[in-house]
Formats: structure tokens, C-alpha cells, sequence
């Protein structure tokens, strides 16, 4: 019984913290910052707007633009001065790059990969592949050389 009460409340705590480390809330475009609301009207030209988020992680805040264009998502990431910290956009496979696209079906393993986001930041390009297999869903990521990416923070 001990035990059971135990691991009631170690659950209950790391799903507190959990939440606690990332934040995200659904806002207007203004409620942006004027230097952020400048930079989403930048990467939102010929776009169609999905929505504005607010998110505060690890006492950091971004607010992300999430963005349809050509029928593709696209979301961008801005600081609050305006600067873009990152962009994730879904592409076709083939628009991959070979040696990454190559690392991706090997891990697949032979499992459908159902869809590629490219992520841009000033660090990196990553591909995130996402593939269901045995049933589940799992998210590869390899850089454009085709090594494996860092974990995400």
C-alpha cells in the first residue's frame, strides 16, 4: 500500500514538473511584440496563419508563428527582439538530402516514414522523419550528413 502511494505521488510530481518546464499558450497577433509581430508579418508573406503561441521554457520566452504555405506547415520560432530562432517546415522525402534521407531508411528499418520536417536553426539543419513501427510512432532525426542529430533540449 506503501509503495502504490509512492508511486502515485512520484508520478504526480513528475508530471507537475513536467508541465513546468514548458509553457505554451494560444495568443493574438496583438498581444506580440511589436519587433516579434514585425518578423511574423515577414515570414507569414504568402502564408496562410494557423495561429500565434506564447511559450516560456526554462525562463526563456518565444513566441512561434505557425504558418501553412503550399498546403506544407511551417512554424517559426522568434525571440522576443524579433530575431528568428528557428523554422520547421514539412517537406517531401526526396527533397531531403541524399546521405540524410539514407541514415533515415536505415534506421527505419523498412517502416513507412510518414512525413519530414525540416528544422532550421542557427546551429543546425536536422530532418525529423516520423515512421510508425510495430505500432507505434517514432520520430528519427539526422543531420544533412546523415549522422544522428542531437537530442532535442
Amino acid at each position: 500500500m506503501a509503495l502504490k502511494r509512492i508511486l502515485i505521488l512520484a508520478t504526480s510530481f513528475l508530471l507537475w514538473v513536467g508541465s513546468a518546464a514548458a509553457q505554451e499558450t494560444k495568443i493574438k497577433f496583438k498581444d506580440l511584440p511589436p519587433s516579434v509581430q514585425e518578423t511574423a508579418k515577414a515570414q507569414s508573406q504568402g502564408a496562410t496563419v494557423r495561429g500565434y503561441s506564447k511559450e516560456i521554457e526554462k525562463g526563456k520566452t518565444e513566441y512561434e508563428v505557425q504558418l501553412t504555405v503550399d498546403g506544407k506547415k511551417r512554424d517559426v520560432s522568434i525571440d522576443p527582439n524579433g530575431s528568428v530562432i528557428e523554422t520547421e517546415q514539412e517537406i517531401a522525402f526526396e527533397s531531403v538530402p541524399q546521405k540524410a534521407q539514407d541514415a533515415i531508411k536505415q534506421e527505419a528499418g523498412g517502416a513507412r516514414v510518414e512525413n519530414v520536417e525540416e528544422v532550421k536553426s542557427d546551429q543546425a539543419t536536422v530532418y525529423e522523419a516520423l515512421i510508425h513501427k510495430n505500432g507505434k510512432k517514432h520520430e528519427i532525426r539526422v543531420l544533412e550528413s546523415g549522422e544522428k542529430a542531437p537530442a532535442e533540449d
